[in-house]
């Protein structure tokens, strides 16, 4: 017995790495953006599709991933994400144009989406016996994700400065390697029967990939001219027949009955928004430190380091103690204002500014926003799903997340280019394109935050049932 516990708990080991490598892949790739721009040839417009490509096929298939987790079973849907995983890192590495790197980063996230679902499909059955273990695996698990984000802002300025950016893929070959060796220690699980709903996840990924191009090119092409138009009334056309699909078949990925959770659909709501505001904070913040005040890969990284500390202390260590004692809904809202007063400090950057004065302060109350909303909002939108739906309202969550992601890049991205930040060189120029980018963030965050307070229910056995969960947590870590 004391051989089968030590043997879960290296698998969890395995499980948590996962974790921290699928979480790093969306950060790692921020510092670099600047360099593979000027040997890939992006435009300041289309270099964001460096990370939402990734975003994009992560999002769009983290549902179909649980979907395949279920059918075939999680330890070799884990497997299969990590080699699909692998071979785009290759390609990311080895890509010599601007559409091959894209590629590249969309098979990283459709290895992403099938690694995240099944790993916690086997942490489940690993530790789902026993509570209190369940808790303490719950929270290694979970502090492995701020660390994987941490760790990615750091090494990404490693690899840039002092080897160069194709390494930043390279990294994830030998780890994968690694990984899928030691995959022995999981458990396996056999196949059974099931229908897969592959048009409905084709659905929602090209409707959302549609989408973010149709936003990306309109500040060039005009939003509205006939081809704009278009783009976007077939990316609605496609979301819609996501939809359809869902209540027609007979396995769908995404019962709609789901939604009748309570706290659910505000719940996604506010970490569609918080996704929308926070991620493109990330990437303009990244660039204004390397293309308006002139830093290197490694200074920039460093730079960032400060808040994303911030964030892994508050997220691993007191989150959980401020949900416990006061419940998602307040701590959801005034988390989006707080980062909603962060980012309107950062949207006053000057083309002569310095990290010390103009950077490190406002992006600090940022990420303290962020930190105090993204947990709360995750337990909420859980904690009224029953035990059989508790799997789909996480994969929803994440997803609504990722789609928030890649959506706001793309509109802030067009704010931006359309005020200026749209060629490199003229510092005024970007400068002002970035605060525009940043006024907007604030109000997607604002927005949030009031919607959050305004709307969501406050059930007294939902907010007693998070406190019980968040208190959980917290013991687990304290004996950890």
């Amino acid at each position: 017995m004391q051989t089968d516990n030590a043997r879960r708990w290296w698998a969890l080991a395995v499980l948590a790495a996962a974790q921290f490598m699928v979480i790093m892949d969306t950060s790692i790739i921020g510092v670099a953006l600047p360099e593979m721009q000027k040997d890939l040839g992006f435009s300041q417009g289309e270099l964001q599709w460096v990370f939402n490509a990734y975003v994009i096929a992560f999002g769009g298939l983290l549902l179909l991933g649980g979907r395949l987790s279920d059918l075939l079973g999680a330890r070799k849907v884990f497997n299969a994400g990590w080699v699909v995983l692998i071979a785009g890192s290759i390609v990311a590495a080895a890509a010599q144009t601007a559409w091959i790197e894209v590629v590249g980063r969309a098979v990283q996230g459709v290895g992403g989406a099938l690694i995240a679902p099944a790993a916690m499909t086997l942490l489940m059955m690993l530790f789902a016996h026993d509570p209190k273990e369940l808790g303490k695996a719950m929270a290694l698990y979970g502090a492995a994700a701020p660390a994987g984000g941490t760790a990615g802002v750091f090494l990404g300025g490693v690899f840039t400065e002092w080897l160069s950016w194709p390494w930043i893929f390279i990294i994830y070959i030998p780890i994968g390697i690694a990984t899928l060796a030691a995959t022995k220690l999981l458990p396996a699980v056999g196949s059974r029967r099931g229908a897969v709903d592959v048009l409905g996840a084709a659905a929602v990924t090209a409707g959302l990939a549609l989408a973010v191009f149709a936003i990306v090119r309109a500040p060039e092409a005009g939003w509205a001219t006939t081809g704009t138009v278009l783009q976007l009334l077939g990316a609605a056309a496609l979301l819609l027949l996501f939809f359809v699909i869902q209540k027609t078949v007979r396995e769908p990925l995404m019962p709609l009955g789901i939604w009748r959770v309570p706290r659910l659909g505000s719940a996604n709501l506010a970490m569609t928004l918080l996704g929308a505001a926070w991620i493109p904070t990330w990437y303009f913040l990244n660039l204004y430190l390397q293309q308006v005040l002139g830093y290197g890969a490694f200074a920039s990284g460093a730079a960032l380091l400060p808040m994303t500390v911030l964030l892994m202390i508050f997220m691993t260590a007191i989150t959980a103690r401020l949900l416990a004692k006061f419940g998602a809904k307040p701590l959801i809202g005034s988390g989006l204002l707080v980062l909603a007063a962060g980012l309107l400090w950062l949207s006053a950057v000057e083309p002569t500014g310095t990290f010390v004065v103009d950077v490190l302060p406002a992006s600090l109350v940022a990420a303290l926003g962020m930190s105090l909303a993204y947990i709360p909002a995750m337990m909420a939108a859980m904690s009224g799903a029953p035990q059989e739906q508790a799997g789909l309202a996480s994969g929803i969550v994440n997803t609504t997340y990722q789609v928030g992601s890649a959506l706001g890049l793309a509109a802030l991205t067009a704010v931006a280019t359309s005020q200026g930040a749209g060629g490199l060189g003229n510092l005024p120029a970007l400068t002002d394109g970035f605060s525009a980018a940043f006024v907007w963030a604030a109000a997607i965050a604002a927005a949030g935050g009031l919607i959050t307070l305004l709307v969501m229910r406050s059930d007294k056995a939902l907010v007693a049932r998070e406190a019980d969960a968040a208190s959980g947590a917290q013991g687990e870590r304290a004996g950890v």
